[in-house]
């Protein structure tokens, strides 16, 4: 057995070394053609490649992708983009209509008036062909159940429908972007509505408005619905939408009680929420409008709507007259209407601000800008009382102290001034009682009038981030003139209040 294992141990030796000239012999053969490879490759990669014969001449093949075609950019929402759909009723038509030939530029705005029933009017607005009167279809066949609510609000609803079946043989209808709707009550800015308009595409569905002042409409309603007085615009894509299916959507929701709740009703259907947009005003108040125009929001003004119930905007005139003012303005600059500016008097001690087109205000002593950007409470809720937690915004008194008491200077005429190349707008004293004061400081009531100078908007004013305007006190000739330059804040620029 020994032996055995000796005689094969012996025999492997001799095999191992009989085999190892052969494995020497692989390993120098897979050497050399490594080197050769690699030599062969470096040679590749230096060495230019030869030209080929001449009769084989070389084609190279240049592959280039056109440039995709661009897309054509549609022109910004003008006023012939928009359609109007104005919710009236036969019986007020004769007095309301007023309100609508304030804002309404003749072959230029475009919409329907839709009436409960025919009316005899040969007059203005009928006149114009880009405004007409329509009575409503027929909605008896819709249930409705609200128990101190009108059957109107049904037909107000269908209106979208209605303006979408009534453009279908428009020659116009290709330019409808927007269906715009509002009530007979309802004074709209046009300029400023195709301005808020211009920042959205049309082609996407937008529904575009603002909620109630007052928390208990918000509430009965909805935070999240445009309401109807104060305007909401619809892009074009989504009222087709709504006609398709509005029908079947009131009869789902005839406990509602108005038109406003049931468009929203439809939408929350479509899944399309509100874009809030503040320059539309439901105004669901009453009294005084002062404090909320004069600390308007920084955005242009789009609508005011139940001017029939608060007070006129401008004293000792009828409401419509009171309007008729604010046209001056409208025509120079609408962008900057009741835009509000602060500043200061530092050498006599004033807080000053310029609601521009409609008021100025000069206040004793140093009211920070936080305060005076809130509106003053002259007006009242819905329920005709003065509770500042009705309110679904920050408000202030209109003087916490008596000192304190506003001077008031509503706007008297405006103009453009060629030379300087601003506008130039006057405003003179409303005279009211003021208490008695005793803070060593000058009083107000020396001033007449104040003169504001201003240049115009820039264009592009709004599609860049919110900013107020900043206004500087300016040497006045005259000793009872103020004078006042408003326009966009310098860098570095603050208004910052006088130290008390």
């Amino acid at each position: 057995m020994k032996q055995l294992q000796k005689d094969y141990s012996s025999s492997d030796s001799n095999n191992i070394i009989l085999s190892l000239p052969k494995l020497v012999f692989c390993l120098l053969l897979c050497l050399f053609l490594s080197l050769s490879l690699t030599s062969f490759s470096f040679k590749s990669l230096s060495t230019p490649s030869l030209p080929p014969p001449n009769n084989h001449p070389s084609v190279t093949t240049h592959i280039t992708l056109p440039d995709p075609a661009p897309q054509p950019q549609p022109d910004p929402t003008q006023l012939r983009h928009v359609v109007f759909g104005i919710g009236a009723a036969a019986n007020k038509w004769a007095r309301r209509k007023e309100f609508i030939k304030l804002w309404w530029v003749p072959n230029a705005t475009r919409g329907y008036v839709f009436l409960d029933r025919h009316v005899d009017d040969p007059g203005d607005p009928n006149e114009h062909p880009t405004l007409q009167l329509k009575v409503s279809e027929d909605t008896s066949s819709f249930g409705y159940s609200y128990r101190h609510g009108s059957r109107s609000a049904l037909r107000m609803t269908r209106i979208v429908s209605e303006i979408i079946r009534a453009t279908g043989s428009d020659p116009g209808q290709e330019e409808i972007r927007w269906v715009v709707m509002g009530d007979d009550d309802t004074v709209f800015f046009p300029s400023n509505l195709v301005r808020v308009l211009q920042k959205y595409d049309h082609n996407k569905m937008y529904y575009i408005g603002s909620n109630s002042e007052t928390h208990v409409q918000n509430i009965n309603f909805a935070y999240d619905m445009a309401f109807g007085g104060g305007g909401f615009a619809i892009s074009y894509p989504l009222a087709l939408e709504i006609e398709k299916m509005q029908d079947s959507c009131i009869q789902r929701y005839t406990s509602l009680y108005g038109s406003d709740d049931r468009i929203h009703a439809c939408l929350a259907e479509l899944g399309v929420p509100l874009t809030k947009e503040p320059g539309f005003h439901q105004f669901d108040v009453h009294g005084n409008l002062f404090g909320l125009l004069t600390a308007h929001p920084v955005a242009p003004l789009v609508s005011l709507h139940h001017l029939e119930i608060v007070d006129p905007i401008f004293p000792y005139m009828g409401r419509l007259q009171a309007l008729q003012r604010l046209k001056i303005p409208t025509k120079l600059d609408p962008e900057s209407l009741m835009q509000q500016s602060i500043c200061y008097d530092s050498r006599r001690n004033w807080t000053i601000s310029v609601s521009w087109g409609y008021a100025v205000q000069i206040i004793r002593g140093s009211i920070p800008p936080r305060e005076m950007q809130r509106p003053a409470r002259t007006f009242f809720n819905w329920q005709n009382r003065d509770e500042p937690s009705s309110f679904s915004f920050n408000t202030r008194p209109f003087s916490k102290h008596p000192c304190e008491k506003p001077y008031i200077y509503y706007l008297f005429n405006a103009m453009f001034n060629n030379e300087a190349n601003v506008t130039a707008s006057e405003y003179v004293m409303h005279r009211m009682p003021h208490p008695w004061c005793w803070w060593p400081i000058d009083n107000p009531e020396r001033v007449h009038r104040v003169q504001v100078y201003k240049k115009l908007t820039d264009p592009h004013k709004w599609d860049e981030a919110p900013r107020r305007d900043c206004c500087r006190v300016l040497q006045a000739d005259k000793k009872n003139t103020v004078a006042i330059d408003v326009g966009e804040c310098k860098e570095g620029e603050v208004m910052e209040p006088l130290l008390s």
